[in-house]
């Protein structure tokens, strides 16, 4: 068998850690994920099963299952895995081990998932920061049975805030000052963008001139952030499925996104008796076509009119064109601060399968000056979705504007 393998020299020798928790954090573009999915699929070809895991199953899909397929393809190994893209599972033709993908959404049904010969050896956990501790421990109880191959989780993520309960949990005997740290149970690795020997000068010019603080600190630099200019405190996590299908005073939004930028799409149902938001239905997808663009947003959309980002008219003729209900943002000016304002004033109440909304909305914090205090000016940077949530309510944020025209 040949297998077309290129592995960063900072990860090959994670290749056969034992330890039960393994930890692989940091910047953004340090190629963790890329590394364990290459770990992945060669485990599999030598008789391991894994199971791969989101917080929401939908974001499965784009992002570490086409990974996995991706790696299949270019280390050449197609032949010798089965790839079953309705159900996603993965299975080596050569042993009949499998890798399976799977939601938390519901950690209850992660009892009932596994693999159709042996037992499930290892876990993967990606955008770990996402889960919470009851679910790492349920993952835990996932790994029994007899089995020769060691049994682990590996879990993978940017840092974001030192207030998680994975900093908590696994990082009391960290040093700020090293790039790992193992003993008998725990394995720490961090990594950034320097460790990833496959990036463009492009990639890394974008992270080496990231000019605001805390993205700096996070996403280049792969430390644990500490946020104190939070822009949103008014917000929470729900389930809405049994509300859903009750929402009827409904509003979207697009933002459009640009080479590595991700299309953010969202639909929510606005209580203005009781000032609430509800956000119930997203799509974040980067590297979208426009024909793609067009059937996301039938599927989501339907009918209803959509506000977009007015800065891409020649996409919003297109969705026009092919009866996408699609219509330009106003904006003007101080229309961001002005947005911003508004929606605090209500109630912001997320579904538990938004999950891209909720990590946007829980760092999206006030630029700062060189003393450290917040300028009236919001970071522009991992706010795609909240920029569609603006567009989504601008009808609404002019009706107030009027209103309070008319008093005058």
């Amino acid at each position: 068998m040949n297998i077309n393998v290129a592995i960063n020299k900072t990860y090959i020798p994670y290749l056969n850690k034992s330890q039960q928790t393994q930890i692989f954090f940091g910047g953004s573009a340090s190629g963790k994920s890329f590394f364990i999915c290459q770990k992945i699929v060669l485990d599999c070809i030598q008789g391991v099963n894994w199971m791969c895991c989101r917080n929401v199953a939908k974001t499965m899909r784009n992002s570490v299952y086409n990974q996995v397929v991706k790696t299949i393809y270019e280390m050449g190994l197609n032949n010798y895995f089965k790839i079953n893209k309705s159900d996603m599972v993965i299975t080596c033709l050569l042993n009949g081990c499998q890798i399976l993908f799977t939601g938390l959404d519901d950690v209850e049904k992660v009892k009932s998932i596994t693999p159709a010969k042996g037992v499930l050896e290892r876990i993967f956990v990606e955008e770990a920061t996402e889960i919470k501790e009851d679910a790492y421990m349920q993952l835990t109880k996932r790994l029994r049975g007899i089995s020769a191959n060691n049994k682990y989780i590996v879990m993978a993520f940017n840092p974001i805030l030192k207030s998680h309960w994975i900093y908590k949990r696994f990082f009391g005997k960290w040093e700020d000052n090293k790039d790992s740290y193992e003993d008998r149970d725990l394995c720490i690795l961090k990594t950034t963008y320097k460790d990833n020997d496959m990036l463009t000068d492009e990639d890394k010019y974008r992270l080496e001139n990231e000019t605001d603080p805390y993205y700096y600190n996070v996403y280049s630099l792969g430390n644990w952030g500490a946020l104190g200019h939070i822009i949103f405190k008014n917000w929470k996590v729900e389930n809405l499925s049994e509300m859903i299908p009750s929402f009827d005073n409904i509003y979207c939004g697009m933002d459009f996104g640009y080479s590595s930028d991700p299309n953010a799409l969202i639909k929510i149902h606005i209580d203005k008796k009781q000032k609430r938001i509800y956000v119930f239905d997203e799509w974040y997808q980067a590297g979208m076509t426009d024909d793609e663009l067009v059937r996301v947003s039938k599927e989501m959309f339907g009918q209803s009119y959509v506000t977009c980002d007015s800065a891409d008219p020649k996409t919003i003729d297109y969705l026009a064109l092919h009866n996408v209900n699609a219509i330009p943002a106003v904006k003007g000016a101080d229309s961001i601060n002005r947005g911003i304002r508004w929606l605090q004033g209500y109630e912001i109440i997320i579904h538990t399968e938004c999950q891209n909304f909720k990590n946007e909305i829980e760092q999206y914090h006030w630029q700062e000056d060189k003393y450290g205090n917040a300028m009236a000016k919001a970071a522009d940077e991992n706010n795609h979705l909240i920029d569609a949530l603006r567009y989504a309510t601008e009808q609404l944020q002019m009706e107030v504007k009027i209103m309070a025209a008319k008093r005058l």
